[in-house]
């Protein structure tokens, strides 16, 4: 029988989007579920290792139920803070700490006493803060902002990233020190087109749970649409395979999904694999001429740059390669950060450096170095309830 986790009711029914359920049915989830709960037995730090929708939240719950910790659950995204906000979010402040902190407040750390401290994208700490996690990693204590006497904390942490830690303390962006101290027990989650045998099962649970929500009954996956999930190379992972079963039951009629109700063609990197007589039907005839692909073409791009020389190309290609990703995805930075495979603080950082982020501090607004921080709430609009309780657990809903 499959084992399946999935995050309690109240967070499947939050508006935000999130892997909400992970199979262990492939053989290679079999063997992180086991080793999950191998290292669930012991306090060591735990780096949980995986693509985007990958479910890690997941997998660091699980760890947390398997540990015989008697304190909550709390997650935290390190990337929902700015700087000047992160440190009193993670370590809380007292009252005065800055303009706006009315009262004294505990932080995430005091929060999940003894349970598990989950900080999510564990790369966009600023370097400033992951010195200041490590020493609480060290020493067992947290001093609130504008405190001096420590306060110890019992708190099992976990954190998850899907950038390159190593590579991030190669480039600088991210402390060696804490890399092996978060580094002692590792969990990679592979890729969901890796877990061949996770697709079926994931895809019948989500049908199961939003039948449910629109009221539908016996509705099934037709023989094509099974083979067409099993043919995907699913980029986005269960998150993406989540979104396609919703929508199939959205948009379908009668009782069985067809191809065309999932909707899968035209994303990037749409099939993992295709039936030989299917390419051999989709191939060009040999005198018709090919349009290159995007790299074929960027290659070409590239050598001809080259070949006219200059100096600080590779400045040149960096910038031109954070700027294309920067304007294709709006301007945003979480999703350029995303695209790249980088952090949001490298990003920014590049951004700067390109001239590509408009500086701030101009007509009386504060920068970033000499900003107070804002009320607790209050950052990028965020009011209070942004915040989810339920029971024992604490999370940042995103």
């Amino acid at each position: 029988m499959s084992t399946i986790l999935t995050l309690p009711e109240t967070h499947t029914q939050s508006l935000s989007i999130r892997a909400k359920a992970l199979v262990f049915e492939d053989a290679v989830s079999r063997q992180l579920l086991h080793k999950a709960e191998q290292v669930a037995a012991s306090d060591a730090t735990v780096l949980i290792v995986g693509e985007t929708g990958t479910g890690k939240e997941l997998v660091a719950r699980h760890v947390h139920a398997c540990s015989g910790r008697t304190g909550p659950f709390v997650a935290v995204n390190c990337g929902a803070f700015s700087e000047t906000m992160v440190e009193a979010e993670l370590f809380g402040h007292e009252a005065g700490a800055y303009t706006g902190a009315a009262q004294a407040r505990a932080g995430w750390f005091e929060a999940a006493q003894r349970g598990t401290l989950f900080l999510d994208e564990v790369g966009d700490l600023p370097l400033s803060m992951q010195v200041k996690l490590l020493r609480v990693l060290q020493e067992r204590q947290v001093v609130r902002l504008g405190a001096r006497k420590p306060v110890d904390v019992d708190v099992r942490l976990v954190a998850a990233t899907n950038v390159d830690l190593a590579k991030a303390v190669e480039a600088g962006h991210f402390r060696r020190d804490l890399y092996y101290r978060l580094h002692i027990a590792t969990l990679e989650l592979p890729p969901l087109v890796q877990r061949p045998a996770d697709i079926l099962v994931l895809a019948e649970h989500f049908i199961s749970v939003y039948s449910r929500r629109l009221h539908l009954s016996g509705v099934r996956l037709g023989a094509a649409a099974r083979a067409a999930l099993l043919a995907h190379s699913w980029p986005g992972n269960i998150r993406e395979l989540e979104n396609v079963i919703h929508y199939a039951l959205i948009i379908g009629k009668g009782s069985e999904i067809s191809v065309d109700a999932l909707n899968l063609r035209g994303g990037p990197g749409a099939v993992a694999t295709a039936p030989p007589a299917t390419v051999a039907a989709a191939a060009p005839a040999p005198d018709t001429p090919r349009e290159e692909s995007p790299l074929a073409l960027l290659r070409r791009g590239l050598r001809g740059l080259l070949e006219s020389g200059g100096a600080d190309l590779y400045a040149l290609f960096e910038r031109e390669a954070v700027h294309a990703a920067y304007e294709f995805c709006h301007r945003n930075q979480v999703h350029t950060a995303g695209l790249l495979g980088i952090t949001r603080n490298v990003l920014r950082a590049q951004l700067k450096r390109f001239g590509l982020l408009p500086e701030r501090g101009r007509r009386g607004r504060p920068s970033a170095s000499t900003a107070a921080p804002a009320p607790h709430g209050e950052e990028d609009g965020r009011a209070d309830d942004a915040f989810e309780v339920d029971g024992d657990t604490v999370s940042w809903a995103a």
